[in-house]
């Protein structure tokens, strides 16, 4: 997750589009009166319409603000978020009349510049009010722009003809795409990775060096956690396990938390090295998470790096461990489907 603080400029933020998000601290509500949603969705509309800022989209929700937009080579992401984020937080504190932090972080952003991304982006939050319980459907949640773009009311200083562009020039034929792109509910995994990339959910293990750790995971680490099944670090080394295991003995399935031959060295050596690469986790975590010293893991690592064959394994494209993890996993559950239904031999 990239997050940039007041003050701070990379050049990176320079004239790109970003993904924006707030998420409200314990009982903060930013939906918690009509006055209050009316007031956000102005300010949050009025930042963005200084020269070389566009308001692609947003949502606000009870527990979390979105947004999507372009800003200038001239501006800041810091920018956006103070021009905002100070602003609401004293309305939010006024209106539930409690003083203390309103948001848990400043803000997270990240960039999107493709279209195909942005347009994924739109299709999150369209959806993200149906996952939080907000509405029934897409269509139905006010406080956004999606009702906005499709012509079922206004938002007074709102042009959604950036959001509908990226759907045909045209503003009709653009709304019927844009109803059939959000047609499509994200799946389950779509949602813990895009959850952890924005910190709205945090990677947590008993891998730290006092067992319990939680923290925020971006990248491929969030792709391998969601993959796994949930949001805890020790499923997608068992993820890792299952496919290096699979790339390295592929006859037979290893125990890499009970053998000790020089094959499950080199196995749990490998995905040490994938969960580094990836930023899942560190080398001791690993160790940990096996059982095993982190000094002689250390070592079998610096042997796999000088090794090409397992070089080949580390550098495997994220997008192929995926795929292959899964497709190992569907042969798995046919095989114990089977081996279920399968008769007892009398």
């Amino acid at each position: 997750m990239k997050s940039t603080g007041p003050g701070k400029r990379s050049t990176e933020e320079q004239g790109k589009t970003w993904s924006l998000c707030w998420q409200a601290v314990g009982d903060r509500n930013f939906l918690s009166s009509p006055v209050l949603a009316a007031l956000i969705r102005s300010r949050l509309i009025g930042a963005h319409q200084r020269s070389g800022r566009v308001l692609i989209d947003f949502v606000v929700l009870p527990t979390e603000i979105h947004v999507i937009a372009k800003i200038g080579s001239d501006d800041t992401v810091s920018g956006i978020a103070r021009a905002f984020g100070n602003v609401v937080s004293r309305w939010v504190r006024q209106a539930q009349l409690a003083r203390g932090p309103v948001f848990v972080a400043a803000f997270s952003a990240q960039p999107i510049n493709a279209v195909e991304d942005r347009k994924r982006e739109m299709r999150m939050l369209a959806w993200r009010p149906v996952i939080k319980g907000v509405c029934a459907t897409p269509t139905h949640h006010s406080t956004g722009a999606l009702r906005v773009a499709l012509g079922l009311t206004t938002a007074k200083g709102f042009d959604a003809r950036p959001m509908l562009k990226h759907f045909g020039d045209a503003v009709p034929a653009a709304r019927n795409a844009l109803r059939q792109w959000i047609s499509i509910r994200p799946s389950a995994e779509d949602w813990r990775a895009w959850e952890l990339t924005r910190g709205l959910e945090l990677a947590r293990g008993n891998l730290g060096p006092h067992k319990f750790m939680a923290k925020v995971a971006d990248g491929g680490a969030a792709k391998l956690i969601a993959a796994a099944g949930g949001y805890g670090m020790e499923a997608a080394l068992e993820l890792l396990g299952a496919w290096v295991g699979a790339r390295v003995q592929p006859a037979t399935t290893l125990d890499l938390h009970k053998r000790s031959d020089a094959v499950a060295a080199r196995a749990r050596a490998l995905v040490a090295c994938v969960a580094v690469e990836h930023r899942l986790c560190s080398a001791a975590s690993v160790a940990r998470y096996f059982g095993r010293a982190k000094a002689t893991l250390s070592e079998q690592m610096t042997v796999c790096r000088s090794r090409p064959v397992d070089r080949l394994i580390v550098g495997t494209p994220l997008r192929r461990i995926l795929e292959e993890a899964a497709a190992l996993r569907s042969v798995q559950d046919g095989n114990r489907r089977g081996a279920t239904a399968r008769p007892a031999k009398r």
